[in-house]
C-alpha cells in the first residue's frame, strides 16, 4: 500500500460532461477511459456536494451511532434486510471473507422515488424509508446529500456513455425507478488485539451495482473527536486493473484531491461493458493504533430491477458472453447477492423462480376418493 495520491488517476471535470465543447468533452472522455477502464476510479469535481453540509451530516451522525445499543437497534430492520435504516455491528460480510463480519455499523436510506411496480415486486429492495423521529436534521442532510450525490452520478454514466461511443443515456435511462440507496458508515474502534492481528475494518470486495460515489469521510480520535489520518496504511484502498507487470494491480489511496470525490465501477456496469470498466475491489483498513474510529459515506447507483444484465450488443463477444453467461434480471442478482453478504437470509433463494410445485398436491388433496 502506498499513503500518497496516485498521480495518473485523472480528475474528471463534471462541468465538461454535456457541455457542448468538443475539447472538454473529449476531456471528460478521456478521463473516463483512463480512470474508470485501467483504474476503476476516478476523481471528480464540480461535484455539487456542500462540504459544510457534509461535515454537518457527519456530526449527526455521529450523535446517533453514540446512543445505547438498544435504542437504536429499534431502527434496524432485518425484516427488509436491513436495507433501510440501521445496520448494527457484526451483520455484513463481504463475500470473500472468509464468515468475518465487517466491523462497522451503518444507515441505508434512499433518497430517490422508486418504481412503486418494482416495490410491489421486491419489496425489500424498495422499501420506504425509516427515519429517527426526533432527529430531523440527521434526515434533511442525508436526503440532500444522497441526491446531490446521485445527480453526480448520472452526469458520470453520461461521460461513461459517451466515452464509449453509446448514446448519452444509455445508462441513465437504466437506472430511473432504480433501488438507489445512501449509506452512513462508522467503522468501529478495534482494540490492541485485532490491530495487532491486523484485522480489516471491511474486508476487500467489489460493489454489485452500477456506480459508487464516494464523498469522502472523518478519522475519529479515542476521545472519538475528529483527527486526522492516523497512519498512511489505514482507510479506503482501491485496487486497479492488473497489467502485464503487476496482474494483480495495485492498492492506491481512496483519498481524493481537495475539492473531489471519489467514483468507482460496481459489478453492473463491468457487465453491461464486456468488463471494458471493470468492478473495483477495495478495502477498509484499521490504524495499527487501537481505539481510532471513522466515519464514511456511499452513494450506490443502481440499474432498474427489471434490467437484464448481460454484456450490451457494443461488447458482445464470445469471450464476453461466455465470461458473463447467463444473462439474469438485476432484481434477482440483487437478491442473490444480499444473501452472499449475509444480509438477506439464504431462504429467500427458494422464491426465485417458479414457487407453486405444491399446487397438483392441493388440487389431489381435493379430489373425491
Amino acid at each position: 500500500m502506498t499513503g500518497t495520491l496516485h498521480d495518473d488517476i485523472p480528475i474528471l471535470d463534471l462541468q465538461d460532461v454535456g457541455s457542448g465543447d468538443v475539447e472538454r468533452e473529449t476531456r471528460a472522455a478521456a478521463a473516463i477511459e483512463r480512470g474508470l477502464g485501467r483504474y476503476g476510479l476516478v476523481y471528480v469535481k464540480n461535484h455539487g456536494i456542500d462540504p459544510a453540509a457534509l461535515d454537518a451530516f457527519y456530526a449527526e451522525f455521529l450523535a446517533l451511532t453514540a446512543l445505547p445499543e438498544a435504542e437504536k437497534r429499534r431502527w434496524a430492520r432485518a425484516d427488509l434486510w436491513f436495507q433501510r435504516g440501521y445496520t448494527p455491528p457484526n451483520t455484513e460480510k463481504a463475500v470473500v471473507a472468509g464468515g468475518q463480519p465487517d466491523f462497522k455499523e451503518c444507515w441505508f436510506a434512499a433518497p430517490i422515488d422508486v418504481d412503486p411496480v418494482a416495490a410491489e415486486l421486491y419489496p425489500e429492495i424498495h422499501p420506504p424509508n425509516v427515519w429517527p423521529e426526533d432527529r430531523p436534521r440527521f434526515r434533511t442532510f442525508y436526503e440532500a446529500i444522497g441526491l446531490a450525490l446521485h445527480e453526480a452520478g448520472l452526469a458520470l454514466l453520461r461521460a461513461c456513455a459517451d466515452a464509449l461511443a453509446l448514446p448519452r443515456e444509455t445508462f441513465v435511462d437504466v437506472t430511473r425507478g432504480a433501488p438507489h440507496v445512501t449509506r452512513a458508515l462508522k467503522y468501529l474502534p478495534l482494540d490492541a488485539q485485532q490491530c495487532e492481528s491486523g484485522v480489516l475494518w471491511g474486508e476487500e470486495h467489489t460493489d454489485f451495482n452500477l456506480l459508487t460515489l464516494l464523498p469522502g469521510g472523518w478519522f475519529l480520535d479515542r476521545d472519538q473527536n475528529r483527527c486526522a489520518r492516523p497512519d498512511d496504511r489505514s482507510g479506503l484502498f482501491l485496487r486497479t486493473r492488473g497489467t502485464e507487470g503487476r496482474p494483480g494491480g495495485a492498492l492506491v489511496p481512496g483519498t481524493a484531491p481537495p475539492g473531489c470525490i471519489v467514483a468507482q465501477v460496481g459489478q453492473q456496469l463491468e457487465i453491461l461493458t464486456g468488463g471494458r470498466l471493470l468492478a473495483t475491489p477495495h478495502v477498509i483498513t484499521a490504524p495499527k493504533t487501537p481505539g481510532y474510529a471513522r466515519t464514511s459515506m456511499a452513494h450506490f447507483v443502481h440499474v432498474h430491477t427489471d434490467t437484464r444484465l448481460f454484456p450490451l450488443p457494443p461488447f458482445q463477444t464470445r469471450e464476453t458472453m461466455t465470461a458473463y453467461r447467463p444473462p439474469v434480471l438485476a432484481g434477482t442478482y440483487d437478491i442473490k447477492t444480499l444473501v452472499d453478504i449475509g444480509l438477506a437470509p439464504p431462504e429467500v433463494l427458494s422464491k426465485l423462480g417458479y414457487r407453486h410445485y405444491d399446487r397438483l398436491a392441493s388440487v389431489r388433496a381435493g379430489e373425491p376418493r
